[in-house]
């Protein structure tokens, strides 16, 4: 997979993340904390910078309340 691919598909994951985490009405600060992560790295994520864990995408998940695959759809 080439590069610019990859980048498209954190892109989309990101955008993915921070549509359902504003639906659901919560800041990065509170994802993060729910996540036990760090608020940067929720930003980095949201913005596509970050080439994300399978166990992070599990965390992120559950503190949205929604299953991994919801991070994927469209």
């Amino acid at each position: 997979m080439d590069k610019r691919r990859e980048a498209q598909i954190q892109k989309h994951f990101g955008e993915r993340v921070r549509s359902l985490r504003k639906q659901k009405g919560i800041s990065q600060e509170a994802l993060a904390f729910a996540c036990g992560l760090d608020r940067t790295y929720i930003g980095g994520v949201e913005r596509g910078e970050r080439n994300i864990s399978l166990l992070n995408i599990y965390k992120i998940a559950s503190a949205l309340g929604v299953q991994a695959k919801e991070l994927f759809n469209v």
